[in-house]
């Protein structure tokens, strides 16, 4: 079928109407272990922190650990934004694969790094695959699950980052055991590892079909319906599909630019502003706090670097059960009071810690465990905030508004966060590092308060309710 052509379908209600089955949850295992992934190498990069600054081949100082996150998080900026508009341009699934192979050949390559340029160059190009991953991810997530069930998948999803984290901080324990291994080798056999697991979550997305609805809207009607009725036949108890809602809208190749721009600060000038308070705050927040996470237990508790790990565990787990068990309320009770709620009481929390950090009241174990709990809400927080930019904009430039919102988010605050935290942390001051918290809390606060006032109700509302694609005629 050609782009322009008048497509009526009732494939958005099919896919919404489908109860939980194997499907769904090959969908989830496929796409959302690339957030397992990604906590992998970003908890293996702070767990390493130690080992980088101590290698006589690069020899890290604080600032350097922090530059190298910084690249990485830059790479990520860049890859959302250029990998995102392609997603909506090629589609969902062609993205999988690119993506996941410039993360794979970039995270190889940094177990070869010999000075603090090419350990940055490769952890950019690292990052950039990464964030190819989370525009093509997400929208594909949104427009498959079940609207009933949005809210708490995407949560979860991306609340499996701290699965990843967990493996990493234990895989650090391994690597970087001086009785086990030299750290030199360790720490670039920590980076292979990554390479290898993301060569089997290749071959494990080989099944995956496009999106139907993209597709649909794309001028591929007959290839979206025979996807759809694929994926139907999994479920032999599911009624025939009759009497649905049906959509009608001029299918086209592609969004240009101008439109989006005019979709996002024109039509959706409120979401947008929402959209860029929720990831700046989030990015800032968990970025600052998590890439020099190690630089504070051994600067100022003395913790070895090869003990990171254990401290790492219990942090990961709340990160972990946070969305879990918080999830479903985002479904039940809404999205504007939970994600205001998670975002204020995190922000509230890390104040409250940052005073007892200064006042030099906890140790590490009570650091530990007030940040186990600070992030067992800000965890579901962070993760919502994913939610809302991927599902409260139209279908034809969802993973674009996905990149274009993570990368401001993280350019602001994932960015400039490591930076200045590895440079306040050089200080040695206490009191210092308590203002670089008072800022993060401050701004989850502030988002807090603008997602209660200005974010939009979208649990168990079909996606096209929720935002109505561009090239919708009418729909019944």
């Amino acid at each position: 079928m050609a782009t322009g052509s008048i497509v009526e379908s009732d494939i958005p209600a099919r896919l919404d109407r489908l109860p939980w089955g194997r499907f769904h949850t090959l969908v989830v295992a496929a796409l959302g272990i690339t957030w397992i992934l990604d906590g992998l190498e970003v908890t293996l990069a702070g767990s390493l922190a130690g080992a980088l600054k101590q290698s006589p081949v690069l020899q890290f100082s604080n600032a350097d650990v922090g530059l190298a996150a910084s690249a990485y998080l830059a790479g990520a900026v860049l890859g959302a934004v250029f990998f995102g508009w392609l997603t909506d341009r090629l589609g969902r699934k062609k993205l999988f694969f690119i993506t996941l192979t410039v993360y794979l050949t970039a995270t190889a390559a940094t177990a070869f790094s010999w000075n603090l340029w090419s350990f940055a160059l490769f952890r950019f190009v690292t990052g950039a695959g990464i964030g190819g991953e989370y525009a093509a991810i997400n929208s594909t997530i949104q427009e498959l699950i079940p609207a009933r069930v949005r809210g708490w998948t995407d949560l979860v999803i991306n609340g499996s980052f701290w699965v990843g984290a967990a493996a990493g901080a234990l895989g650090s324990l391994v690597v970087l055991d001086p009785d086990v291994m030299d750290p030199e080798i360790g720490w670039r056999l920590a980076f292979l590892i990554g390479a290898v697991l993301a060569l089997v979550i290749f071959f494990m997305r080989m099944w995956l079909p496009e999106s139907p609805r993209w597709l649909m809207t794309h001028g591929h009607a007959e290839e979206a319906h025979r996807v759809v009725a694929g994926i139907e036949a999994q479920f032999p108890d599911l009624p025939p599909a009759q009497d649905l809602p049906r959509v009608k809208l001029r299918s086209r190749k592609s969004t240009p630019l101008w439109e989006v721009a005019t979709t996002l600060f024109r039509l959706h000038r409120q979401r947008t502003y929402v959209g860029l308070s929720l990831m700046a705050a989030q990015a800032f927040f968990y970025n600052a706090i998590f890439f020099t996470y190690a630089l504070i237990l051994t600067d100022f508790y003395g913790i070895p670097s090869h003990d990171i790990g254990w401290y790492l565990l219990p942090f990961a787990a709340g990160n972990f059960l946070g969305p879990v068990l918080l999830g479903r309320l985002f479904d039940t009770r809404g999205r504007r009071t939970m994600i205001a709620f998670t975002y204020i009481l995190s922000g509230v929390l890390l104040a409250g810690t940052g005073w007892l950090f200064a006042q030099e009241l906890i140790t590490a174990e009570l650091q530990t465990l007030c940040w186990m709990t600070i992030f067992f809400f800000a965890s579901a927080a962070a993760s919502s905030a994913y939610l809302t930019v991927s599902e409260t904009f139209p279908l034809e430039i969802r993973a674009l508004a996905i990149a274009f919102f993570y990368a401001i988010g993280t350019g602001i605050g994932g960015i400039v966060g490591p930076l200045l935290f590895g440079a306040l942390i050089d200080t040695g001051s206490r009191v210092s590092v308590f203002g670089g918290y008072l800022l993060g809390a401050v701004l989850m606060i502030l988002a807090g308060a603008v997602a209660w006032r200005w974010a939009v109700p979208a649990e168990r509302r079909p996606l096209e309710m929720v935002a109505r694609p561009l090239t919708f005629i009418d729909i019944d």
